[in-house]
């Protein structure tokens, strides 16, 4: 029974294999980046990336069809140029970053709908927005573990840094002149990870698996690294279990992991141990006492 229920579509089928392996390299490489988000209070920003590497996508699509470098050249692209202007705008005049960006994304959603649904059809914009993690080939799976391995290793290398620009921006800026630098190469991993995720489960999902685990994980850890190793095994767990609902239920898959993630983020925030519903119930009852 548990054969046929959890191993036997892994081991049977190469499309399921192929779709785990990427779901894991989505997991380790864009739920850290998730994870320094939520703690610098940009989880929105995600969100807004997510949409803005659409037009990008869209017109390496349309132009090229499902070939993956100009689809990822585009997004890449149009992802880096949505920061680089909504970053000019934030430091040139009065306007603060949030609302830059949510400028920006929003005109960069409404050109890459507005380009997809004049030169392809519903089908086009249904696999950029949602992406096919059951159809992902072996040029796909080395593209989203290049992606992941880059994201660790400069994540790494900075960590020092984006933990002090989470804890105190200004002082960052006061003693270093890494600010602007870690800044925009952690928008670059945000882009990066984005665009690895879109080809798997599509823009609109990519950033699911970025922000849900992360936000999941406040509840279970205390530390940063804590954080990161939680947030890591819930994604990774929670593709698991919505591949498999996938496939046994004949579900779309994007969807179905993502939804296996929020489940997880609402027992989370009711049975968290560090600030969770319950836990502050029993505390309010233990200082009545």
């Amino acid at each position: 029974m548990i054969w046929d229920t959890i191993f036997q579509p892994f081991a049977e089928f190469g499309f399921m294999r192929r779709a785990l392996l990427g779901c894991i390299a989505i997991s380790v490489g864009a739920t850290p980046v998730g994870t320094f988000l939520m703690l610098r209070r940009m989880s929105l920003t995600g969100d807004a990336m997510a949409h803005a590497i659409l037009p990008g996508a869209a017109v390496g699509f349309l132009v090229f069809g499902l070939s993956l470098i100009p689809m990822t050249i585009g997004g890449l692209t149009a992802g880096l140029l949505v920061a680089l202007l909504s970053g000019f705008v934030t430091r040139m005049t009065i306007l603060r970053e949030d609302a830059s960006l949510a400028a920006f994304y929003l005109i960069s959603l409404a050109i890459g709908v507005l380009i997809v649904s004049t030169r392809g059809s519903n089908v086009d914009l249904m696999h950029v927005l949602f992406g096919t993690v059951l159809a992902l080939d072996d040029a796909t799976l080395i593209l989203l573990c290049t992606i992941s391995s880059f994201s660790l290793i400069t994540l790494s290398l900075l960590f020092r840094p984006l933990v002090l620009e989470c804890a105190d921006p200004q002082f960052l800026r006061s003693v270093s002149g890494l600010s602007a630098i870690t800044h925009f190469t952690f928008l670059l991993l945000v882009v990066l990870n984005l665009v690895g995720g879109f080809h798997a489960i599509g823009t609109l999902m990519a950033v699911g698996v970025m922000i849900l685990p992360a936000t999941a994980s406040r509840f279970w850890a205390v530390s940063i690294g804590g954080m990161i190793a939680t947030a890591v095994a819930i994604a990774m767990i929670s593709s698991l279990i919505g591949l498999l609902l996938s496939f046994h239920y004949s579900l779309p898959s994007g969807p179905a992991i993502i939804l296996v993630n929020g489940i997880v983020y609402g027992l989370s925030v009711f049975l968290g141990p560090i600030g969770g519903l319950l836990t502050q119930t029993i505390t309010q009852q233990q200082l009545k006492i």
